[in-house]
């Protein structure tokens, strides 16, 4: 499954955007107030050659755009978009031209810390008002910035209609490109999450005052695996249908997947951009129209369905067809027609009475992929030619070899004849192909496989039809958990040279079309899964488009594909792995604690996973409470002793949750824990061999738990933990119980040798002197009983000290993000504020001060070690129920029981 994510997508197609001449980016001047209270932060105007060097003065004329980068995101990402959008500009003499703007968030990690988010947000505002106090006093002042937000970018540019005093007309357009919308990608901290929640609920709430803003997210397909597409598709508003979310693979004239990064420069994808931004020009105002459905229509126009002609708000209803052009009537249902170097125009007209009782339909393309208009309705014709026409074109859909339009001849009563123009050609060779043809005949329903056939089983279906185009329906395909590959195999009755064909998989609620190009004669490998799950009120099936050539047979066998079924599930739940492990850890440490009252040993770390870490303790538990919560008089008795919902009850209502997700992600949990474990163990031993031949260990005093000496570290790290990060302190102290534990390690194998060693002088010294035997004998059992011991309870002490290091090591890993940017950020503040883990850091200290120093001696005789190994099962299972959406809640449910822990050696 994760090989699937990672490795097992499509090549990438996208062209890389180069620039013609050197990138310049000039900083600008922030006010004082600004600039002391956001120190790291800067903004910047994009340029490059004379257009740069015009702009050092900063009287700028154009239509500004401001780009936020993303988590770690550089503010020169924004050259792509500058650059093109400046080519543009010069091909129409700049009589309009846009000024890029970026914004430096010094490449902060804010999809793992939530922190700083609100912060970017505040900066982002400060922003806006510069840039506009930039064209005061210009003729076309703008009073309005449109904004291009990638990744979390994205998400600050939502989150700016959320602040207080913002103004919401100060934004009339956000494009955000692969931004997780609905939820964080890892939800490492609170104000992560909370900060998700606030924007979300303000647009939702405040639907009514977002009429004004359009919104556009893009998302990259199967090839980001760092934010899934179903991530950054809008919260659905019934309010206003002012935001559309498309996939980049189902943008026309992209066609393309593109990953986390390349999303910024995908040539493809930024010419759609700015063909757009340009379109969106008001002439009057030259700035960026007022009018939400010009916005609307212009971006459906680029980024939906591309009639294949240059954007018109209002195009002519009726035109009249002139030119000497010859006129030839076709009388026949299926009609193909090449020319090559033709001189002379032709208008072919099809008249459609005779038609309208044996067929449903009228399916023409165009191989000619110019922005011309080429095929009209008749609506006033004389018996020869057709004097008033309207322009059918605007109907068509560019796809990536042809253009094609599909009219139902029901929905156009009025017209006597389909009109077909060639103009004339020179050195064009394309060919014209159109049919007549009835709904039913080209429709196939292909019933899927089931989702435990193992791709064992499979359907197939044949199609023997000379038609040129088929819709094969994929009837059952609607959840998330499918996934299948498709096998078209087409074969041809003759070998002459043919154009290639589209197959392409339509998911009608979403816009995550996926396109590919095939030659004919071929076999042809699809990949089909969903990036989101169809809607409960939805009740259309997605289709397999099949733009064929004529005379020729297609084979589609779909078989369900086991590893993208094992994909889907890490690419929608490996967020929540750590739960899953963590979960399984905390299991094995409760075992080991039932084994320490029953044996008084403490077992091995692997051996007790493989015993205790089973997931019918845990799993049947939370599947109740989901499906309890089904239920009114239930939900209300969890709301009345004010519980959080629970995670997975979520995820269902999203459509994100499949059946057997959780036993499997638990499995892999146990495969992972498992081997985390004999990773440290390993480690264990090697840093203990290096010790051994470096230093000669010392004997280890056994000492109280609580000492001045400890009492003063504890005191000094949570004094680090309150003045400058709370994860740097965590992270002092893992290191402080890795070194004890090497030491601890150390010593056991010292004694075990140094014991075989006195043992092996003594029976050495017996041959040598008899007279001491019974002295010496005496010595050696005494010793040999202390050392059997001592050693016992090392090695007792030392695999509870694994278990504990391998629950902490998740938990520092769990805080590296803050920690990371309190290190990035050391320049500008010491203190990392506000910290996720400031307090909860104070109380690791303090317990892994205590526990580093303990043994197991000191644990087997308290009274509540029976209640410290009962208590992890129920942890686990609230970690479970708790944690998967809410990854910084994790620690806590560990420090509650190792907190048990410290209790039982005291008491």
């Amino acid at each position: 499954g994760v090989r699937d994510v990672l490795f097992l997508y499509e090549e990438n197609r996208c062209s890389m955007t180069y620039m013609y001449e050197y990138p310049e980016y000039l900083k600008i001047k922030l006010p004082k107030k600004t600039a002391k209270r956001y120190p790291a932060y800067e903004l910047y105007l994009y340029g490059e050659g004379n257009y740069a060097e015009e702009n050092k003065n900063l009287l700028l004329t154009g239509i500004p755009v401001l780009f936020l980068p993303g988590n770690a995101g550089s503010y020169k990402q924004v050259r792509s978009l500058g650059s093109i959008a400046l080519r543009k500009a010069e091909d129409v003499d700049f009589k309009y031209h846009f000024n890029f703007f970026s914004v430096n968030f010094n490449e902060e990690l804010v999809a793992l810390y939530g922190g700083s988010l609100q912060q970017q947000t505040k900066f982002v505002h400060e922003c806006i008002k510069v840039i506009l106090k930039l064209y005061r006093d210009r003729e076309f002042a703008p009073t309005s910035v449109a904004i291009v937000g990638h990744s979390m970018g994205g998400l600050v540019a939502r989150a700016l209609l959320t602040l207080k005093n913002f103004k919401p007309e100060l934004i009339n357009l956000l494009i955000t490109q692969a931004t997780p919308h609905v939820a964080p990608v890892m939800p490492l901290d609170k104000y992560l999450t909370d900060f998700y929640t606030a924007v979300n609920n303000h647009w939702i709430l405040k639907a009514q005052d977002l009429r004004n803003l359009t919104t556009l997210s893009v998302a990259g397909g199967f090839r980001d695996y760092q934010v899934r597409s179903g991530l950054a598709f809008l919260p659905r508003l019934s309010q206003h249908d002012s935001a559309l979310s498309v996939v980049s693979s189902a943008v026309p004239r992209a066609w393309a997947s593109t990953d986390h990064l390349s999303i910024v420069w995908c040539k493809e994808l930024i010419l759609a951009t700015i063909r757009a931004f340009f379109d969106l020009i008001d002439e009057n105002t030259r700035q960026i129209t007022e009018d939400p459905k010009k916005r609307m229509s212009v971006l459906n126009h680029h980024f939906v369905r591309h009639p294949a002609k240059i954007f018109e708000e209002n195009p002519e209803a009726f035109t009249e067809l002139t030119g000497a052009f010859m006129w030839i009537t076709v009388k026949a249902s299926k009609w193909t027609y090449s020319l090559y170097n033709d001189s002379d125009g032709k208008y072919f007209t099809f008249p459609l009475a005779s038609h309208r009782k044996s067929y449903s339909h009228v399916y023409c393309e165009n191989s000619m992929l110019d922005t011309s208009s080429w095929i009209y309705g008749c609506v006033n014709s004389n018996s020869s030619m057709c004097l008033e026409a309207t322009d059918l074109s605007w109907r068509a859909e560019l796809l990536p070899t042809t253009k094609v339009v599909i009219l139902k001849l029901q929905d156009y009563p009025s017209l006597s004849h389909i009109v077909i123009q060639v103009p004339p050609t020179v050195g064009n060779k394309y060919t014209l192909d159109c049919e007549f043809f009835k709904e039913d005949s080209r429709t196939v329903q292909l019933p899927v496989t089931h989702l435990f056939s193992f791709g064992l089983s499979s359907s197939k279906i044949l199609l023997n039809s000379t038609g040129l185009l088929y819709n094969v329906q994929l009837q059952h395909f609607n959840q998330i958990y499918q996934a299948f590959k498709i096998y078209i195999e087409s074969h041809c009755q003759s070998l002459k040279e043919r154009k290639p064909s589209v197959y392409r998989l339509h998911i009608p609620w979403s816009h995550e079309d996926s396109i590919i190009v095939a030659k004919v004669p071929s076999f042809t490998e699809i990949s089909a899964k969903l990036h989101i799950a169809q809607p409960e009120n939805d009740s259309r099936i997605p289709e397999l488009n099949i733009y064929s050539s004529s005379d020729c047979q297609y084979e589609v066998i779909l078989k369900t594909s086991l590893l993208q079924v094992l994909g889907q599930i890490i690419r929608f739940h490996a967020g929540s792995l750590p739960v899953y492990i963590v979960s399984n850890i905390l299991l094995t440490y409760g075992g080991q604690l039932s084994t320490l009252i029953s044996t008084g040993q403490c077992s091995d770390f692997s051996l007790e996973l493989v015993r205790t870490a089973k997931p019918y303790k845990v799993e049947p538990l939370i599947s109740i409470v989901v499906f309890l919560q089904g239920f009114n008089w239930f939900r209300e008795i969890w709301q009345s002793l004010s519980l959080p919902e629970v995670d997975a009850a979520v995820l269902s209502s999203r459509d994100a949750w499949f059946p057997l997700v959780s036993l499997i992600l638990f499995l892999f949990g146990t495969g992972i824990a498992y081997w985390s474990g004999v990773f440290f163990s390993t480690s264990l031993r090697l840093f203990s061999s290096l010790w051994l031949t470096l230093i000669r260990p010392t004997v280890p005093q056994k000492d109280k738990l609580i000492t001045p000496r400890r009492l003063c570290g504890v005191l000094s790290l949570a004094l680090v933990s309150w003045t400058t990060c709370g994860a740097f302190a965590v992270f002092i102290v893992y290191l402080q119980y890795l070194f004890k534990s090497v030491h601890v390690f150390v010593a056991s194998v010292f004694y075990f040798q140094d014991s075989d060693h006195s043992k092996e002088t003594s029976q050495n010294s017996s041959i040598h002197t008899v007279k001491n035997q019974s002295s010496m004998d005496s010595i050696s059992e005494a010793t040999q009983s202390l050392s059997n011991s001592t050693i016992a309870e090392a090695i007792n002490s030392l695999k509870m000290h694994v278990t504990i290091l391998n629950l902490f090591t998740w938990i520092v890993l769990l805080n590296l993000p803050s920690l990371i940017y309190w290190l990035k950020n050391l320049r500008y503040n010491v203190r990392l504020d506000p910290d996720p883990c400031r307090s909860t850091a104070i109380i690791i200290v303090c317990i892994l001060e205590i526990l580093m120093n303990s043994s197991t001696s000191e644990v087997k005789s308290s009274k509540l070690l029976k209640i410290a190994a009962k208590v992890p099962l129920p942890l686990s299972v609230a970690m479970l129920a708790f944690g998967r959406m809410h990854l910084y809640k994790v620690p806590h449910f560990v420090i509650f029981s190792l907190l048990l822990h410290v209790l039982c050696c005291i008491v």
